[in-house]
């Protein structure tokens, strides 16, 4: 259940009167988006409870800083937050020379090109197809039917279905050979 904005003006009412328990139901109810937000940005659960908990003890030294007529408490936790874990990082003393990081990524970068230029290329070749060929690609491949249902869905001849279908693969074919 998503807490209210009505419920966060409360809240920061109480923080604003100085009610510790106030704060206390503050970090109960943003902490682990704080914590999720932090962790993704640094990359380090010590680091991460630190950004954390520095935005929380700002808010309870000055809960004036958040506006309500900016958007919700919680957005702007994580907004304070994330910006927070950046200058972290910013701060760090790299131990490592710069030739020696390695970025990890969650794709190969080099196949993805060549994948998209692939896909681009088999565009092409097929935006250049002959009408009948590109349809009757586009209903086997994109829409999986098979040669009989395709042939009956046109109207035409299996034989002449399989001609086309065929031919317009040897032309693809044929533009990745060059």
């Amino acid at each position: 259940m998503h807490p209210s904005s009505e419920d966060d003006k409360n809240l920061l009412e109480r923080v604003l009167a100085r009610e510790q328990t106030a704060m206390a139901d503050l970090f109960d109810r943003y902490s682990g988006m704080a914590f999720s937000v932090a962790m993704r940005v640094v990359n380090d659960s010590a680091q991460a409870e630190d950004v954390m908990q520095d935005v929380f003890f700002q808010l309870w030294q000055n809960p004036k800083s958040f506006v309500s007529d900016r958007g919700s408490l919680g957005a702007w936790l994580a907004v304070v937050v994330r910006n927070r874990a950046i200058d972290v990082i910013r701060r760090r003393k790299p131990s490592d020379s710069v030739e020696d990081v390695v970025l990890p990524a969650s794709t190969n970068v080099a196949a993805e090109v060549e994948h998209r230029t692939m896909i681009e290329q088999v565009r092409k070749v097929m935006k250049d197809l002959p009408p009948e060929q590109r349809e009757s690609v586009e209903l086997a491949f994109f829409e999986g039917l098979t040669h009989q249902e395709i042939a009956e869905k046109k109207g035409e001849p299996l034989g002449t279905v399989k001609t086309r279908i065929r031919a317009a693969l040897i032309t693809v074919r044929k533009a990745f050979q060059t």
